[in-house]
């Protein structure tokens, strides 16, 4: 593990209910994106490319092929002593009875174990339903220069949409006064993006929480916890930086359309987790041969070849 101090849980248990019918028998994250990609892969390749080589997959419903594909880790290296992506669902303890998350802040409850399995200094809580390419380092780094407990990073959204998602509110001075999750006529349009950096005692305030008028507990209660302590930073992600949500076919579609167009004109694909784990070292050449047989006949597969044949070039040349 790289970041030894830094561990980072995927929150990818949601219905995703406006996608119905892509949603009806699957989890969210594990919808198909732009042909091969998984929608969980965005995360998963920020995690990766952060040096974050332990991550937890927080699953719940409809979640068998998803627990199937995160859990397969060594394809992309992720199996290493000390490192690996880990699919955690909702489970029976000794002493208590089997229940499902019962919101978001509850699946971190839920996990304590093993978030004190590798002691982190830093845990980051992420969205698995959201499409960006992010270094968390940068983020970390913010955290760190304001000695913070929590940092939350937000993203101006249209007005229009910001019922759609957690929302801050700020008074005529700028200082942050509330969170509201979904709200019905929401005040502002600045939209908690689902990245979230938390110290250590965000386990003992995920303990103390109450059910939300929901019925859940909210991790935007949550983050109301180190609001009232004077506890908590925000990032503001501006101007060029694009965080593209999935959570309306439309949205999804223009999510795709995006993408396509970002990779089409760089030539390189933008989560393309193999990639990345051959760049690291974590697979070998073979490895990503092998890989490359199962998707030979389509264009993923020509791009892994490419991958290959360029670093067989520059091996040639450096030698």
């Amino acid at each position: 593990m790289k970041q030894n101090n830094m561990l980072a849980m995927i929150l990818a248990g949601g219905r995703g209910t406006r996608l119905l019918e892509l949603t009806k028998k699957n989890a969210k994250p594990a919808v198909y994106f732009g042909g091969k990609y998984r929608i969980i892969d965005f995360p998963l390749s920020n995690c990766a490319n952060s040096d974050i080589n332990v991550v937890g997959v927080l699953t719940q419903y409809e979640s068998v092929e998803l627990n199937a594909y995160a859990g397969a880790g060594q394809r992309w290296g992720l199996d290493a002593r000390g490192s690996g992506v880990y699919v955690l669902p909702p489970r029976e303890k000794d002493g208590t009875k089997f229940d499902v998350y019962q919101g978001t802040a509850d699946a971190i409850t839920q996990n304590i174990d093993f978030i004190d399995k590798f002691d982190p200094e830093y845990v980051l809580i992420l969205s698995g339903d959201h499409i960006y390419k992010m270094d968390y380092a940068d983020m970390l780094s913010c955290h760190k220069a304001n000695n913070a407990d929590c940092t939350i990073a937000v993203l101006p959204v249209p007005m229009k949409e910001a019922s759609r998602f957690g929302i801050m509110n700020t008074d005529e001075e700028g200082r942050i006064v509330e969170f509201e999750e979904k709200p019905e006529h929401p005040k502002s349009n600045y939209a908690v993006t689902g990245l979230y950096f938390y110290d250590n005692k965000v386990v003992e305030y995920a303990k103390n929480l109450k059910p939300s008028p929901r019925g859940e507990l909210e991790i935007t209660d949550l983050n109301r916890i180190y609001l009232e302590n004077n506890e908590l930073n925000v990032t503001l992600l501006g101007d060029g930086f694009t965080w593209l949500d999935t959570g309306t076919h439309e949205s999804l579609v223009d999510a795709t359309n995006f993408v396509k167009t970002i990779e089409e004109h760089q030539h390189r694909k933008i989560a393309c987790l193999e990639e990345i784990a051959f760049k690291n070292g974590w697979i070998d050449r073979k490895e990503l041969e092998e890989i490359y047989e199962i998707y030979k006949k389509n264009q993923y597969g020509a791009y892994l070849k490419k991958i290959m044949d360029r670093a067989y070039v520059e091996q040639e040349w450096h030698d």
